[in-house]
């Protein structure tokens, strides 16, 4: 039996480290994210999009005490493929 392909867009450590936690919270601030995966708010931003272009993730901007605040949430689309990418992931560590 072939292995499954990995998704590439989890198959990024710091999406997969996103998608992850968001799976664990539901939906988590922008800062909160960057403290927990030590990444730079550049690169951060960079990841959200494409996790969010994929329809993994959604991503409210608003205000809070006159200071911007982006709320990430996961989707059923990224828990699905969250949950996909475990599975294929798991037929690499013990292929039947």
């Amino acid at each position: 039996m072939p292995l499954n392909d990995l998704d590439p867009i989890l198959h990024s450590q710091l999406r997969l480290a996103v998608v992850s936690l968001l799976i664990s919270v539901k939906e988590a601030e922008f800062t909160h994210i960057r403290g927990q995966t030590n990444a730079t708010a550049g690169n951060l931003s960079v990841q959200l999009q494409k996790l969010k272009d994929a329809g993994y993730i959604e991503i409210e901007k608003s205000f809070k005490d006159n200071y911007p605040q982006t709320t990430c949430r996961i989707t059923k689309a990224g828990i699905q493929a969250f949950d996909t990418y475990v599975q294929n992931l798991q037929q690499y560590i013990k292929p039947k």
